[in-house]
């Protein structure tokens, strides 16, 4: 991908397609030594247009290999999301002697007009490691005879009850079906009212089991929320934690009382796991959409428009006696690292000082200090612009602040300041600060919190900049890692 590198805004190290229209991840799954990532694709546009599902695949989850085009329209409709498992035992009939892949996704007809728009879930299958794809001759799968909003099914093998599980979005709840083949599937449970967050649609479900430090593994369940014009803060994606039996999710106390968000940003989106990650490796691995749908097609990109979220692997860590998801960027990431700097017990003017002269467009800042006293960065820093990411100890509360964060005049709402309550659980607290062209993600505190936001610098806007509410104080340990030489 060396020779797009340096188009307008393209990151370093987080994937956009090689050109025009990107949106949700899609049918995320491990297969023969490949991570395949499938995506909601306009190759014909830069801005939101038919879906197609586009492709790339990966050894590392962090170079990527874009393939052609997996699924386009037909006669039920454009793609829209879904999933995709290995059929492991051909419980399907699609295979042969070797196991393959069956994607499942929504079939989108508005050829009627607006008013009599169509959702249905419908099967493709690849013999050929996802290279090329056959759609099932009895598409659709699953219809519904009420629903309007129908879609994103995400599909997975319960091993307790030894049945295909779909989740699906159904307009302001989720609807659960089983079944033993892919193709026939039958009516579990419906989940959601009266629970949540439901000021915009319902979308883009998972569910799946986290292993738990101190207890046996729960279930946890994310459902992201389309863009409301009353909120600020657009489409983002909510979470809860409880049981699932093979027809129930049953949330636990917190989760019937609370709305959760897995990000505090305005830029993780749409995001949903990996299926058939290995059990040697054990991780729940995650991506999201880093965009918006309050500006997504907006945004001051040319030729392009899209990009994904680091990936991250999600945890259950227990926080003064609540379970909570975490997420930490993949451990491959640090494989990419150069490094620029590295101070230890040093003084913030001092560091200060020591960052004078160093000048990043893509990088990663890993920083540990006394969750006391107040610290932040000013990255991207250059002609009247800067992104402040830092904690503010009187609030407990970590932030990104991107309102002189370079172009924001493409919508209202795009400048800001976001921030993430934070309780602190030892005397030091870490961050974790990826910056790139045209993004900021902050790891706070093991990842307990998380805020992911897009920003649009001058290319020149690459210094870096450390100050604290008492620049005597002094920080622990302070890493700057260049992360733009990607192959």
């Amino acid at each position: 991908m060396s020779n797009i590198k340096h188009e307008n805004y393209r990151n370093a190290y987080h994937y956009s397609p090689r050109e025009n229209w990107m949106n949700d991840p899609n049918g995320m799954v491990y297969f023969k030594g490949e991570y395949h990532l499938f995506y909601q694709h306009h190759p014909m546009g830069t801005t939101w247009g038919p879906m197609h599902w586009g492709h790339a695949v990966s050894k590392d989850l962090v170079s990527w290999e874009e393939l052609p085009i997996a699924l386009a329209p037909d006669e039920h409709g454009a793609i829209f999301s879904g999933s995709a498992v290995v059929d492991w035992n051909n419980s399907s009939g699609f295979f042969d002697q070797e196991p393959g892949l069956v994607a499942i996704f929504t079939h989108h007809d508005d050829s009627t007009g607006a008013n009599q728009i169509v959702q249905c879930q419908s099967l493709a299958y690849s013999k050929d490691n996802g290279r090329t794809w056959t759609k099932y001759e009895g598409n659709p799968v699953l219809r519904h005879d009420t629903y309007v909003d129908f879609r994103d099914p995400k599909v997975f093998w319960h091993e307790r009850s030894s049945q295909w599980v779909m989740i699906v979005a159904c307009g302001q709840t989720i609807c659960l079906y089983r079944s033993s083949n892919l193709k026939e599937w039958a009516f579990a449970s419906e989940f959601g009212e009266g629970l949540g967050f439901h000021d915009g649609v319902w979308e883009c479900p998972d569910l799946f089991p986290l292993a738990a430090e101190d207890s046996e593994a729960r279930w946890v369940m994310l459902v992201s929320i389309g863009d409301d014009p009353a909120y600020v803060e657009g489409s983002r994606t909510q979470y809860f934690i409880g049981d699932f039996d093979g027809m129930t999710f049953m949330p636990d106390e917190r989760s019937r009382g609370e709305i959760r968000w897995l990000d505090y940003g305005r830029d993780n989106y749409a995001g949903v796991s990996w299926s058939d990650i290995p059990a040697a490796d054990g991780r729940r691995l995650f991506i999201g959409w880093m965009s918006n749908w309050k500006y997504a097609n907006l945004t001051p990109t040319d030729g392009w428009r899209g990009a994904m979220t680091l990936v991250r692997e999600l945890k259950l860590e227990t926080l003064e006696g609540e379970v909570t998801v975490t997420q930490q960027p993949i451990r491959e990431m640090e494989a990419y690292r150069t490094g620029v700097l590295s101070l230890h017990d040093i003084a913030v003017d001092e560091a200060a000082v020591r960052l004078a002269d160093v000048r990043q467009e893509s990088c990663e800042i890993l920083v540990r200090f006394d969750a006391a006293f107040s610290l932040g960065f000013k990255v991207r820093v250059g002609s009247g612009q800067e992104t402040v990411v830092g904690w503010d100890a009187k609030t407990n509360e970590v932030y990104v602040d991107r309102t002189r964060s370079g172009l924001a005049d493409f919508h209202k709402d795009f400048s800001g300041k976001h921030m993430a309550s934070l309780r602190v659980t030892g005397a030091l607290l870490e961050l974790r600060i990826f910056v790139d062209r045209s993004s900021v993600e902050l790891f706070a505190d093991r990842g307990q919190a998380v805020i992911t936001d897009l920003i649009y610098p001058d290319p020149a806007s690459t210094g870096i900049t450390v100050f604290a509410d008492d620049d005597r104080k002094v920080i622990k340990s302070l890493h700057i890692y260049d992360l733009s030489s990607r192959g």
